[in-house]
């Protein structure tokens, strides 16, 4: 005989204290789920009641916090006025971990508009009690049944008697007693709370019994859709926006309306008046069916969305097993692109119409702006162009700069961009790239936007663009450089004479990178004790041997203007003590001008010319 029809089909067994571990530790948040999931059953109920021939539109799901049900003070109760059970659905569809009674065909009810779709709902009760006790009235007419559950894995049903069911009307009535350590979550105060949080939106009425014997209802409009809002355009912008300060503490710099019809998906995004910190993560609320699905926004909206918080509700995107987050489809991938494409599409409209608005909003989030800009083509695109940046000839947006010039050219550093920012032709201004993240943009342009050149410049060789001397000059430029480059000597700083506008500029202090991480080397080896100044002294012995090869000497070159008058003056001075001493209140002034900090070195010559000075012009000798 064949083994195969020997073999025995057996059932897996199930131990429900590992799969409510499972669900509390692996699958849901934490415990306070249970109140969501018993919410989720009873609006699903109704709304299934609702379909039947002769059935009421409506219905309300009622919460009894423990110490406030007449009938059963030490349990939380929690009825919902739906479909109810019988005997048999009871039996099949609260015992079987995994069954879902929207899809199943004792009720003959599969609808994409309902929440659950797992069947394991009721199970997360099993978090803050040991004991469900469910009793159900069906509307189709079958009597009245009780379901009893324990932790322990088993459970008992038995249909109810006349005078036991007697007051209980169709729909599910749920009693927790919970275990001492989880009272408070099933107590008024905070079940109020987790009411109004997972259930404030829903279409049904939500009401909390409370002890001085009244009902409170947790429902308010959900101003975020449509429909939901006040009829008057003024009265709705108004009330986005209080919904917008309650929900990221401030008022919002704008309000982003959201749709994405085809996965019904729709909302608001609010920009955020403030950076956010680094590490913030995109939150806000997700709503399925208008039951709060979650905060955290990461898998609905693009990585650089970072500047809004989003209030949104879907009814066609489909939740994980948690209820807590979406499935990764190309549903979610599709609504992730249009929400992206409306915040695109927003940044550019504000550029384009409202550019004192979308200045606030670039003043307030650039850098975050930039910071994304650099890995997403779609959002350098939308923001780039807009972006205010420093040019030699002023601010200006990218746009306007590209409008003078489709050739930019920028320096690598806020050093370089400051020694030669007053002496670059207005006709082609350079950008400062030197703050974060504009070096990296900058670079970008040839991909993004047609017929862009870019090219990284030098303070260097921005010397060469400057105008050599009058030849007839030359003999007196000549002997300046020598004169002034030998004071300079000492101080690791060349010196050349060129002509250049505006002539009110005495000189022009030049140094590269390369130049400028030799100088600071020098002054923190000064600065440094004898053990670290020797390996710093080490370094730069390395580090000059490597300029050495280099086609750019890492000396500082101090420009002298031959256009300014002084310069022209100083170069007939006979006397080598003015000389020198002039010559060196040119160099500390330049360094100035161009913000460069004044080393050890540059403070005493500074203090020494300048008290020589005074005491040459009040006649002091000797």
């Amino acid at each position: 005989m064949d083994s195969a029809e020997n073999s025995l089909v057996r059932p897996f067994q199930v131990e429900l204290g590992g799969v409510v571990d499972l669900l509390s530790r692996h699958i849901y948040s934490g415990a306070q789920i249970y109140l969501r999931e018993l919410l989720q059953n009873g609006r699903d109920a109704v709304a299934a009641r609702a379909k039947l021939p002769g059935q009421p539109d409506g219905g309300s799901l009622e919460i009894y916090p423990v110490g406030t049900a007449p009938d059963a003070p030490e349990a939380f109760v929690f009825r919902d006025a739906g479909l109810g059970l019988s005997a048999a659905e009871a039996g099949e569809l609260l015992a079987t971990v995994g069954k879902s009674s929207k899809r199943d065909d004792v009720l003959s009810l599969r609808d994409e508009n309902y929440l659950g779709q797992f069947g394991i709902g009721l199970l997360s009760c099993f978090m803050v009690c040991d004991r469900i006790v469910v009793r159900s009235r069906s509307v189709h007419g079958h009597p009245p049944v009780e379901w009893a559950g324990s932790a322990d894995g088993t459970f008992s049903i038995r249909e109810l008697s006349e005078d036991e069911a007697d007051g209980l009307p169709i729909g599910t009535e749920v009693r927790l007693t919970p275990r001492p350590d989880d009272a408070a979550l099933l107590a008024s105060d905070r079940v109020a709370e987790l009411a109004r949080r997972f259930g404030r939106y829903l279409p049904v009425e939500v009401r909390v019994w409370r002890a001085d014997r009244s009902w409170e209802s947790v429902n308010e409009p959900a101003l975020f859709l449509p429909p939901d809002r006040p009829s008057d355009e003024r009265s709705a912008v108004e009330a986005l926006e209080d919904l917008g300060a309650r929900l990221i503490g401030n008022r919002p710099l704008e309000t982003i309306e959201l749709s994405v019809p085809a996965t019904g998906t729709h909302g608001v995004a609010y920009v955020l008046p403030y950076a956010p910190p680094p590490g913030y993560r995109r939150s806000g609320r997700l709503y399925l069916g208008r039951m709060l699905l979650g905060e955290d926004m990461s898998e609905l909206l693009p990585d650089w969305a970072y500047f809004v918080r989003c209030i949104i509700n879907t009814d066609g995107l489909r939740p994980t097993a948690s209820r807590e987050q979406l499935v990764a489809d190309e549903a979610l991938e599709y609504t992730r692109e249009e929400l992206g494409k409306a915040l695109r599409r927003w940044i550019v409209r504000q550029a384009t119409t409202r550019p004192a608005r979308f200045q606030r909003f670039v003043a307030v989030h650039q850098l975050g702006l930039k910071s994304m800009a650099v890995h997403d083509d779609g959002l350098a695109a939308a923001v780039l162009p807009w972006l205010t940046v420093e040019t030699s000839a002023g601010r200006r947006t990218v746009r306007d700069y590209l409008e003078q010039s489709r050739h930019v050219r920028y320096v690598e550093t806020v050093d370089e961009f400051r020694q030669i920012a007053a002496v670059v032709s207005a006709d082609q201004p350079v950008i400062n790239g030197g703050y974060t993240y504009e070096s990296d943009l900058l670079r970008r342009l040839p991909h993004l936007i047609t017929d862009v050149t870019v090219e990284q410049i030098h303070a260097s060789s921005i010397l060469d663009e400057l105008g050599p001397p009058p030849l007839d000059d030359r003999d007196r430029t000549s002997a300046l450089e020598r004169r002034a480059a030998a004071v300079l000597a000492g101080l690791g700083c060349d010196a050349l004479v060129r002509s250049f506008r505006p002539d009110n500029v005495t000189a022009l202090y030049v140094a590269d990178s390369a130049a400028i991480r030799r100088i600071e080397r020098t002054e923190v080896r000064d600065s440094a004790p004898s053990v670290w100044a020797d390996v710093l002294g080490g370094v730069d012995e390395i580090m000059t041997g490597k300029a050495a090869l280099a086609p750019r000497s890492t000396t500082a070159q101090l420009c002298l203007n031959w256009l300014n008058p002084l310069i022209r003056q100083l170069s007939k001075v006979d006397d080598q003590l003015v000389f020198d001493r002039s010559i060196r209140l040119v160099y500390i002034q330049s360094l100035l001008a161009g913000h460069r900090p004044l080393s050890r070195s540059d403070r005493t010559v500074m203090t020494t010319a300048m008290s020589d000075l005074i005491q040459l012009s009040v006649g002091v000798t000797g």
